[in-house]
């Protein structure tokens, strides 16, 4: 079982923070879920990683070191084959971080405007990261690392229009060939079953059920 009864997602976006609080509290009801909105003042640092893993850290390892408590956060972000893996690790600053998504999407519509179907391939990338927080305090005693990370992908196309108006973000415009839906189109719980967010909370819930080890100390 986990090593805490509370887990703080670090994020102020709610709907963000909303999806992965339903996807963890389905395995683990007896864990309290808070958010950065719940901590007055708490910081949500700047995202200076040169990789999801890096972002993901920065942001976990402020919350827990503000909080006290465990904190997960994650980083995600949609790749483009044919443009060259963009906006990738920028997804939320892509064309401007104010710039509001239906903008971005419609952006990246007319980028791939020429571009034929068989070469829309895409794919949504998250990484999550856990950190515990008592290494942040003298009596914690030394560790390697006081955060573990998980990665997971899923895979798609960019559609040539958006479509549904489920989950958030890129979700209208991400299709699935097999289920012949974008992810904006799908039910919360089919979303979660499938998405890069779902999959990899569901690492870390596996994780959690059965630690490596006898120590519960968490090491990339």
């Amino acid at each position: 079982m986990p090593p805490f009864t509370r887990l703080v997602i670090a994020s102020h976006n709610r709907k963000k923070a909303g999806e992965m609080v339903q996807i963890l509290s389905t395995q683990f009801p007896q864990i309290e879920f808070r958010t950065l909105a719940d901590y007055e003042g708490a910081p949500e640092p700047e995202e200076t990683g040169k990789t999801y893993a890096e972002n993901a850290t920065i942001k976990s390892e402020s919350a827990a070191a503000f909080t006290g408590e465990w904190s997960l956060a994650d980083d995600a972000g949609l790749e483009i084959d044919a443009l060259d893996g963009a906006p990738g690790l920028y997804s939320k600053r892509f064309a401007g971080e104010d710039l509001p998504f239906p903008q971005k999407m419609a952006k990246i519509l007319d980028l791939l405007k020429d571009v034929p179907e068989e070469k829309r391939t895409a794919r949504f990338r998250c990484c999550i990261a856990l950190t515990e927080p008592t290494a942040f305090f003298p009596e914690s005693g030394d560790q390697e690392s006081p955060t573990r990370t998980f990665e997971s992908t899923c895979e798609g196309q960019i559609a040539s229009e958006p479509s549904g108006n489920g989950g958030f973000g890129y979700d209208p415009i991400f299709y699935l060939p097999d289920l012949k839906c974008t992810m904006a189109d799908l039910t919360p719980d089919q979303k979660h079953a499938l998405s890069h967010r779902g999959k990899v909370l569901k690492m870390l819930g596996d994780y959690l059920t059965d630690p490596p080890g006898p120590s519960t100390g968490l090491g990339v």
